[in-house]
């Protein structure tokens, strides 16, 4: 794969730019695609130094208005990462139009791309926000799970299987799909799904109050960024036509994450007491054992060690 790179949408996010950064580590040339509405060129500063060097190429555009397959005749990329998206839930809900304009009509202006120019296979983001409200018996769910969403956000995110699906029928265009828990850690922001860490933390470093939606008892599982990053990586020539759960089995309520974050960062300040977002699931956990018989996947970092990596790298940007 040396000859050819390798492409990321929403290269300038969060998980996206730590993917381009493990990319760059693992000798791959990189194009990084963003539009900047949410992602930042900061998360790209050390990939950018490589730019001199041949590795590394930015483009900026927004994957819904064209010019993507421009690029990538130019860089004839053999993988694409696809991880630009919506990924607010509240505003999926607020205005669904959007949310399927970017998520869907999005997803499938890269497909086209992808097929047009050779591309070999696509590693997509998935979400278990895709996937409805199951029951504690139930948890942690695996690939068998399958109940409609309980928000637009997530439905939009589950459109694009059956996408992935009909151009790997139609084009022998490769697709691996990872359906990703909630992930958290450097270069994180507040907005999207799973921000409650980042959220939490910046609140707690500014020493301003914090929210809790509901009674806090609802729980997440919390992935590391830097795990969920070597799925992807392992994803680029594994499980082909696959959709796998990446996460912990592991659930871990808000009240129990603030708590955590509190004492570690010396925060003597109670919650602030919020009614429950619409749309939201109570509970949430993945079941990683297919991923790892697929990919030969596994998490390795506790919340304990992430929560004290991504408190490092907040506490070296305030």
């Amino acid at each position: 794969m040396a000859d050819r790179p390798v492409l990321v949408t929403g290269g300038a996010g969060f998980i996206g730019s730590n993917l381009v950064g493990r990319l760059l580590e693992d000798g791959h040339r990189v194009v990084a695609v963003d539009d900047l509405s949410t992602g930042s060129l900061e998360n790209l500063a050390e990939a950018r130094s490589e730019r001199a060097a041949g590795r590394f190429t930015f483009e900026r555009l927004d994957i819904r208005r064209g010019g993507l397959q421009a690029v990538m005749e130019r860089h004839r990329p053999e993988v694409v990462h696809h991880l630009a998206a919506q990924v607010d839930v509240r505003r999926s809900v607020a205005d669904p139009l959007h949310d399927a304009e970017v998520n869907v009509l999005g997803t499938i202006a890269v497909l086209e791309a992808a097929r047009q120019t050779g591309v070999r296979r696509m590693v997509y983001a998935s979400s278990v926000g895709s996937y409805g409200e199951p029951t504690l018996e139930e948890l942690p769910v695996d690939e068998t799970y399958d109940r409609p969403a309980t928000s637009q956000y997530g439905t939009s995110k589950r459109v694009v299987l059956d996408y992935l699906a009909t151009y790997r029928e139609l084009y022998g265009l490769e697709s691996t799909a990872l359906t990703l828990a909630n992930v958290y850690g450097p270069h994180q922001t507040t907005a999207g799904e799973g921000g409650v860490v980042a959220t939490f933390i910046g609140r707690m470093l500014d020493r301003q109050p914090c929210a809790i939606y509901g009674d806090g008892e609802q729980t997440r599982d919390f992935v590391f960024v830097d795990d969920v990053v070597h799925a992807f990586v392992l994803a680029m020539d594994r499980a082909e036509g696959q959709r796998l759960m990446i996460g912990t089995g592991h659930r871990t309520s808000i009240n129990q994450l603030y708590h955590a974050l509190a004492a570690a960062i010396g925060y003597d300040h109670e919650p602030l007491r919020e009614p429950a977002r619409l749309g939201e699931v109570r509970h949430s956990a993945l079941d990683a054992r297919r991923a790892a018989a697929e990919l030969g996947w596994k998490p390795w970092t506790t919340l304990e060690e992430g929560l004290a990596a991504t408190l490092r790298w907040a506490a070296g940007r305030a």
